[in-house]
């Protein structure tokens, strides 16, 4: 999982194994980049992150959620409003940073045994980004 800014640029990465659904990884995601610094913007995701219980945990932090809704059988049609598709069409600068990311050929790849050099692979991957983007 990777927290960028609006701008596309890494601002907190963790590693998990395949098996857990996306919803069940924002909240320790979210948890371990705002120790580091606190996040104020609404947060934009795709259609996995549409649930109930994360909506619910995302706005017991102050922030927001911005995310395709789900037509589900028990609830009515929803749409975003107007202010929440215009931060969800930014949403190519998240899929741009992971596209950079993916140059380095030892994060396409797991080569790595250790979760903790994997790790570090990622966060140095994402030191790289910022200093080019500087």
């Amino acid at each position: 999982m990777l927290l960028t800014d609006s701008q596309g640029t890494p601002l907190g990465v963790t590693l998990s194994s395949a098996s857990p659904h996306e919803v069940t990884l924002i909240e320790p995601l979210l948890e371990a980049s705002q120790q580091k610094l606190p996040i104020k913007a609404p947060l934009v995701y795709d259609k996995a992150a549409d649930s109930r219980p994360l909506r619910d945990c995302i706005k017991r932090r102050g922030l927001r959620l911005i995310c395709p809704f789900i037509r589900r059988r028990n609830q009515k049609p929803r749409r975003m409003s107007q202010r929440d598709h215009k931060h969800y069409q930014h949403r190519w600068k998240i899929e741009r940073t992971f596209g950079w990311l993916k140059n380095f050929r030892r994060l396409t790849t797991r080569w790595e045994y250790l979760p903790q050099l994997h790790l570090g692979f990622w966060q140095l991957g994402c030191l790289f980004t910022i200093l080019r983007g500087l």
